[in-house]
């Protein structure tokens, strides 16, 4: 059996090859808190992101001017899969509408009417955190 001996003048190469190697696996493999941090970053820029999208296409789809207080939904419901019936106020008119992809039709048109008073005995009340945050705004 014969062992082979590395010759003396490749002693500092291995040398350096094997502290390369070393320093390679410990580079490889991240801290755990790092991994944390850098997870918790990231989630922190999509969020950032999103809350900003959001912020800008409500600013962007508001509508502006003279009409804008005009028209409101004052009342809707399903009655199909994609279809509603909608009540919408202009001015002093109530208008029926029937809503469906691509078409909207007129049902009815009638004088506007008082809104009936929702039953006070029946629901809940809300919580303090809504009610502290609806009186906010």
């Amino acid at each position: 059996m014969r062992i082979s001996v590395v010759p003396v003048r490749f002693a500092p190469l291995l040398a350096l090859l094997i502290a390369n190697q070393a320093w390679a696996q410990q580079a490889a493999q991240p801290s755990f808190g790092a991994g944390i941090l850098q997870m918790l970053l990231g989630l922190g820029g999509v969020l950032a992101l999103l809350v900003g999208s959001l912020w800008l296409l409500k600013r962007l789809t508001a509508v502006r001017g003279p009409g804008a207080g005009m028209m409101r939904v004052v009342a809707a419901t399903a009655v199909g899969g994609r279809e509603r019936v909608v009540i919408v106020e202009v001015g002093s008119t109530w208008l029926v509408l029937g809503v469906a992809p691509g078409r909207v039709s007129a049902l009815a048109e009638i004088p506007r009417q008082a809104l009936p008073e929702p039953p006070q005995g029946n629901s809940p009340p809300a919580p303090e955190w809504l009610q502290r945050f609806m009186s906010r705004r």
